[in-house]
């Protein structure tokens, strides 16, 4: 398959924010007296929303609850994130290529966008995505192929000639529901073996 559209996840697929997740997390996991998580349990939950998260972790259900660990994550992650952030190696190149071959390139995330371009920018990178949908662009975040079906929407493109690209079981199911193709990355926690069922 020849595609002309590459659209990726951000975390563990094109950058490594791993430690500062981590640390936001545990700032306000230790605030509320949860002392046993441990960072993979943490890690095993990025790319889902803060507040699936939390309530992984935690065991809270109670959405007022977790509406307000997700504002206190925010502010964490406000002086933390960007400076913990990291783009892989490959990441520069690879989006040159595609760029340089005429694809348009984009990034679906339940990260904010603004948190998103605050790294692009610091990297020189933003200008090379043609769109950045983020986790405050959608009513339903991913597996909801929402963000995904907007960006093929708004681009101008073809399910037929999209590629998603993701590290996670969530971001194989984002691809599935919106009916376009997937590739797996294993940057991040989740195995070869859980993306090849996809």
């Amino acid at each position: 398959m020849n595609y002309t559209t590459y659209l990726f996840d951000f975390d563990y697929t094109l950058a490594n924010s791993s430690a500062g997740i981590v640390l936001c997390f545990r700032h306000v996991l230790q605030r509320h007296n949860y002392t046993g998580v441990s960072d993979n349990a943490i890690k095993r939950t990025i790319g889902k929303t803060l507040e699936d998260s939390f309530s992984i972790l935690t065991g809270v259900s109670d959405p007022d609850v977790l509406k307000g660990y997700r504002e206190e994550y925010v502010k964490e992650a406000d002086v933390y994130m960007t400076a913990n952030t990291v783009l892989y190696p490959e990441t520069h190149s690879t989006i040159k290529t595609l760029k340089e071959a005429g694809a348009k390139t984009g990034i679906i995330s339940t990260k904010f966008r603004y948190r998103i371009r605050e790294l692009l920018d610091k990297t020189q990178l933003t200008d090379w995505f043609d769109i950045i949908v983020g986790g405050e662009d959608v009513k339903t975040p991913k597996p909801s192929p929402e963000g995904l079906l907007f960006a093929i929407e708004h681009l101008g493109v073809s399910k037929e000639k999209t590629l998603y690209i993701g590290d996670s079981v969530v971001d194989a199911e984002t691809a599935l529901a919106a009916g376009v193709d997937f590739a797996g990355v294993t940057h991040g926690v989740t195995t070869a073996d859980e993306l090849l069922r996809y």
